[in-house]
C-alpha cells in the first residue's frame, strides 16, 4: 500500500510537496525477445528493469492502457507512470460516437488504475491536429478525466510548430485545458540534423510544467559508422547528445520520456535490411541489445540530469 500527492504548481511538478524531475522513457507493450504483446510478469520485469537500469523514475506507457501487471509492478518498483488512452492523430473529433468510445476507454482505464500509487498522469491524446473541433473534444475529455480522478495530473502529447529559423513554438490552445504540457519533437530525425538542436530556441505560451513526451531517432543495433550516417548507433547517440543540452535549457521542462525503450514491430517500417517491419527508435533492440544511445541517456540520468531545474 502506498500514498502520494502529485500536483502542478506554477511550472513545477510536486511529488508529496517536493519538486521532482521525471527522468523517463516511453514504452510500448511489446514483449522483449519473442515480440508480440507483453503480457507476462517476466515481460514487465524485463521492460521496467531496463528502465530502472537507465536511471528512470518514470515511464510513459504509450499509446493505450497497458496490462495491469505493468502498473502493479511499477507500484512495487517505485516508478511513476503516464497512462494514456488512444486519442491518436486525426480522429473524427466531431463524431459523437467517437467521443463516446474514448470516454468509455478513459472511464475503464481510470476505474481500473485510480488506486495504483504509480499513476501520476492521465493523457487524453497524442499528436492531434490543431482544429477547433479537436480542441473542444479534448478539452471535454480532460474535464471528464478530472471528474473521474481529481487527484492526478492531466496531460496530452502536443505537436510544436516552427517560427523563425531554429525556433520552436508551443501555443496549442489545448494547453489551456492541461495541467502538464507534453511535447513531441524530433530534431535530427524527422527534421534537420542533430546539431540543429544546438541553435534551437523555444517559446512556450503557458506557464505550466513541460514534459518532453517524445524525442529520438532510429538505429539498427550493431550498425556502426560515422555520427552523421543515419541508422547507425552513432547517429542515434548524436541525437541524444545534442537534444539533452537543448532541453536542459528550457526552464519549464520537468521531465522527459524519449521514444522509445525497445524496438517494436511496425508494418509500415519496410526499409530492407534495417527496419524489416520494426520501428528502430528503441534504445534497446527487440533481442535485448543495448545501443549507444542507451549509455548516453543512462549517463545523463545517473549524473542527475534535470536536478538544477
Amino acid at each position: 500500500m502506498g500514498f502520494k500527492t502529485i500536483e502542478a504548481r506554477g511550472t513545477q511538478i510536486l511529488l508529496n510537496g517536493n519538486p521532482i524531475f521525471l527522468r523517463g522513457v516511453a514504452i510500448h507493450a511489446e514483449a522483449p525477445y519473442r515480440t508480440g504483446r507483453a503480457y507476462s510478469e517476466k515481460d514487465m520485469e524485463t521492460l521496467l528493469g531496463w528502465a530502472k537500469e537507465l536511471g528512470c523514475n518514470y515511464v510513459r506507457l504509450a499509446h493505450y492502457p497497458h496490462d495491469e501487471k505493468m502498473t502493479r509492478l511499477a507500484d512495487r518498483m517505485g516508478i511513476l507512470v503516464w497512462s494514456e488512452v488512444p486519442g491518436y492523430w486525426a480522429l473524427q473529433f466531431d463524431n459523437p460516437s467517437v467521443y463516446a468510445k474514448e470516454k468509455q476507454q478513459l472511464t475503464e482505464e481510470i476505474s481500473r488504475d485510480r488506486n495504483r500509487v504509480s499513476i501520476a498522469l492521465w493523457s487524453v491524446a497524442n499528436e492531434t491536429p490543431n482544429t477547433p473541433a479537436r480542441t473542444k473534444y479534448l478539452t471535454s475529455m480532460a474535464n471528464e478525466a478530472r471528474t473521474l480522478d481529481p487527484e492526478r495530473l492531466i496531460t496530452a502529447a502536443l505537436l510544436v510548430r516552427g517560427g523563425k529559423p531554429h525556433e520552436k513554438i508551443v501555443d496549442d490552445p489545448l494547453g489551456q485545458a492541461l495541467d502538464v504540457l507534453g511535447i513531441n519533437e524530433y530534431i535530427g530525425w524527422y527534421e534537420g540534423i542533430p546539431s540543429d538542436a544546438d541553435h534551437t530556441t523555444w517559446t512556450i505560451a503557458y506557464q505550466k510544467p513541460v514534459l518532453i513526451s517524445e524525442f529520438g531517432g532510429g538505429a539498427k543495433a550493431g550498425m556502426h559508422g560515422p555520427a552523421d550516417e543515419r541508422w547507425t548507433e552513432e547517429y542515434q547517440a548524436a541525437i541524444f547528445e545534442h537534444n539533452l543540452p537543448m532541453l536542459a535549457k528550457i526552464p519549464q521542462v520537468r521531465g522527459m520520456s524519449p521514444w522509445v525503450l525497445m524496438d517494436f514491430r511496425s508494418p509500415s517500417r519496410q526499409l530492407p535490411g534495417i527496419q524489416d517491419y520494426f520501428n528502430r527508435k528503441g534504445l534497446v533492440s527487440d533481442q535485448g541489445l543495448k545501443k549507444q544511445a542507451f549509455s548516453v541517456l543512462q549517463k545523463a540520468y545517473k549524473s542527475g540530469y534535470g536536478s538544477a531545474q
